[in-house]
């Protein structure tokens, strides 16, 4: 890409053409480092908040540990151990079972459900 450039900034006066394609490709570069990685993430994160269920531990953007006592249309009821608080959806950071202790712990936790109805 440096290349296409300064072979367009040397030779100005031998095609007309070379700029507005130099422009051209910083667009199709913008796009491709910057816009479609940020669409990519807000779709991540998105699916997230969808997929949060009652009952799942998680960490806010604030750093306040808890768990999900209610989801609302309008936010989320979150327990922790001062009492009930209630946050919008985009305020929850992270899973905090998922990144703590994998799918391992949720895999353990279906194991130690199976043993206790038998």
């Amino acid at each position: 890409m440096l290349t296409l450039f300064l072979q367009a900034t040397t030779a100005q006066g031998n095609n007309p053409y070379m700029m507005p394609l130099m422009m051209g490709v910083m667009v199709v570069g913008f796009y491709f480092l910057m816009i479609r990685p940020q669409m990519r993430k807000q779709k991540q994160e998105k699916k997230f908040q969808e997929d949060l269920k009652v009952g799942s531990r998680v960490v806010l953007t604030s750093g306040l540990h808890g768990r999900i006592a209610q989801i609302q249309e309008d936010g989320i009821v979150i327990e922790t151990l001062s009492g009930k608080l209630k946050f919008e959806k985009a305020a929850i950071s992270r899973e905090f079972t998922a990144t703590r202790f994998g799918d391992k712990a949720t895999a353990d936790k279906k194991e130690v459900t199976e043993t206790e109805k038998k």
